[in-house]
């Protein structure tokens, strides 16, 4: 995982398992030999249902939910979330691919008044996919919390965005976004004061091919935009 692009939060305006064998860089398999010390051994999850791979403190707890987007379509959503010592750690998966319909039903069903002033037109949902990123990102720059960082990013070069947080009890909170295939996932680690950064988890997340079984690299950045063609695949 690489980091391409400091922003400026300012301009922010929304906000089961199987191994891979992907070696950690120095820090991650620092930081992979001390939470092994400390609790549950960190090992490489994979939802072939979600279409991720992502290395986790245990085997994680899976909780169905929904997910309101930015123009109010109720998503089904997952979030696999798990502990070690005292960091907190979740994925939250939210299936984007319903919206087209659910945006397009209900277009059909408003007043032609709000059609015109609001532009909910038959083809909104495809803003509602754009902006999935952004609007994840902007319900973490909405806490209760002192925002250290925003970047933009990259994941196997699907496109994405950082944020960190200071929290209240100084703790930390740090947190990544992406859209793969009208899915948005969010990574969520909040750990101690003085604990290091969980590079482990935060540089471990990968993509998985249409069956779910094998892993995906992109030979140029991925964006999940409804009218733009996917890269080519680099290796699987």
């Amino acid at each position: 995982m690489r980091v391409m692009l400091l922003m400026s939060s300012a301009l922010v305006l929304a906000m089961s398992g199987t191994s891979f064998a992907q070696p950690p860089s120095p820090e991650a398999s620092a930081s992979l030999a001390g939470a092994e010390r400390g609790g549950a051994e960190w090992t490489e999850f994979v939802s072939r249902e979600d279409r991720f791979t992502i290395t986790f403190p245990g085997q994680p707890t899976v909780t169905e939910t929904t997910w309101t987007s930015q123009f109010s379509a109720i998503l089904p959503a997952r979030i696999y979330s798990g502990t070690q010592g005292s960091g907190r750690y979740s994925v939250t998966v939210v299936d984007y691919n319903p919206i087209e319909r659910l945006l397009t039903e209900r277009s059909r069903s408003l007043p032609a008044l709000d059609l015109a002033v609001h532009a909910y037109g038959p083809g909104y949902w495809k803003t509602d996919v754009r902006s999935a990123v952004v609007y994840a990102m902007s319900k973490f720059l909405a806490r209760d919390a002192k925002v250290t960082s925003v970047l933009s990013n990259f994941s196997d070069l699907v496109a994405g965005l950082l944020v960190e947080l200071a929290n209240n009890d100084q703790s930390r909170t740090f947190a990544s976004m992406y859209m793969h295939e009208n899915r948005l996932v969010i990574t969520e680690a909040t750990v101690p004061k003085d604990s290091p950064p969980p590079l482990i988890f935060q540089q471990s997340l990968g993509w998985l091919d249409e069956d779910g079984t094998t892993k995906l690299r992109y030979q140029f950045i991925y964006y999940n935009d409804p009218d733009a063609p996917k890269p080519p695949i680099q290796g699987r």
